[in-house]
């Protein structure tokens, strides 16, 4: 995702999205190990995308919208 996407969604909304790069990332992790991965591409973008949503959620420019 782009960063200016990302700053479009309140908390909960970047909360979810990073519980769900997070289990993405573990998958493939996992799948690495038993040789199934053959893109590793994936990885190093869940990295990228879950780094993203971290800088945003403790930078604190999300203005919530509940």
């Amino acid at each position: 995702m782009k960063i200016t996407e990302l700053r479009q969604k309140n908390k909960i909304e970047l909360a979810a999205i990073l519980e769900e790069r997070l289990a993405k990332l573990a998958e493939s992790r996992f799948d690495l190990s038993g040789g199934k991965v053959k893109n590793l591409k994936e990885i190093r973008q869940a990295k990228l995308d879950i780094a993203r949503v971290k800088t945003i959620l403790n930078e604190g420019a999300v203005v919530e919208k509940i």
